[in-house]
């Protein structure tokens, strides 16, 4: 394995080049298009869950708006982490207000996680975004917009991602894979695509984690991500149905152990394979199982020990299968 592969992370390897390249967002790519063959744009504010290609997007759009020079014109923050007023008063506002020759009129200014700035640092900014447009256009990347004040998305054209489609991830993880020289299963990559949620830079992180084991398969994704396979969960839930609460205590014990699981890990599972169509449970029991589970993750993200509150999901789910059974 080469030093190159070692250090790269396949998620910033594989991230596309130009807004071409960029799949599942195809009217958003048409519109941001538009603004290269105009080499004119307003403001923009980019929004969606993570993973789903708003900074790749912001990068592409500076890349085909200046080509191979693209860094001279473009600032690239994230506001988590300098997010304060002083930052935007001072390397925000020396940039913006700067004028470099060339055939496009502006530079861009990209501000990643925009959602954590301060009150402070948005009031600032929303002035400077004012004063300084003609030479200064702004990309505002966000995963919460709501965060962002009222007076800034007035000022923005908004672009909302969505989570890539199954097809579209598993298709370049398999490129990935023949690029890489890694042998995968089909399986395999449809879980890691489950785990990921169209979250394509978790995706290929997974995918890098895994093939590290050699084989990309099913036991090696969860071993690498941490989780107990399915099937162990739902014979957890089986078992707890059936009556056998001991048992069933016992298996989610050495689970939690030998997987490393807290117990949020291990309830958000059991919510997830309440409703896959691998355990047969009538839709009454499915809707009591998904208020029990939810009640007991609430306490735990409240502070109340895990193994209690776990064995006490248990014991309300055995007394639910004796009455159901």
């Amino acid at each position: 394995m080469s030093e190159k592969f070692i250090e790269l992370l396949w998620a910033e390897k594989y991230r596309p080049r130009s807004l071409k390249d960029i799949v599942n967002q195809e009217e958003i790519v048409r519109r941001l298009l538009k603004f290269v063959e105009e080499k004119s744009m307003p403001h923009l504010l980019f929004a969606g869950p993570p993973g789903t290609g708003k900074t790749t997007a912001a990068l592409a759009l500076a890349y085909d708006l200046y080509g191979n020079e693209w860094r001279r014109y473009v600032l690239e923050l994230n506001a988590s982490d300098e997010r304060g007023i002083t930052v935007i008063r001072n390397k925000v506002k020396e940039f913006a207000r700067s004028k470099l020759p060339g055939d496009i009129p502006f530079k861009i200014i990209i501000l990643d996680e925009a959602d954590n700035m301060t009150a402070d640092a948005q009031q600032a900014l929303r002035r400077i975004m004012e004063i300084y447009v003609e030479t200064t256009r702004f990309i505002l990347i966000a995963n919460y917009p709501s965060k962002i004040i009222d007076p800034i998305q007035s000022r923005c054209a908004s672009f909302r991602f969505t989570p890539l489609k199954k097809d579209e991830v598993v298709g370049r993880l398999h490129w990935i894979c023949s690029q890489e020289n890694i042998k995968c299963l089909d399986d395999s990559l449809e879980v890691i695509y489950e785990i990921s949620g169209g979250d394509m830079r978790k995706a290929i992180n997974i995918l890098q984690s895994t093939s590290a084991l050699g084989e990309v398969s099913v036991a090696n994704v969860y071993k690498v991500i941490g989780l107990a396979h399915p099937r162990e969960i739902r014979e957890v839930l089986n078992l707890a149905l059936s009556g056998k609460f001991i048992e069933a205590r016992d298996k989610l014990m050495n689970l939690m152990i030998v997987y490393g699981l807290s117990g949020v890990d291990v309830v958000k599972q059991m919510h997830r394979e309440i409703f896959s169509a691998d355990i047969k449970l009538p839709e009454e029991t499915r809707v009591i199982l998904a208020e029990y589970i939810g009640e007991i993750h609430f306490r735990m993200i409240e502070g109340a020990d895990d193994e209690i509150q776990l064995t006490a999901l248990l014991a309300r789910i055995a007394i639910l299968g004796r009455k159901v059974g």
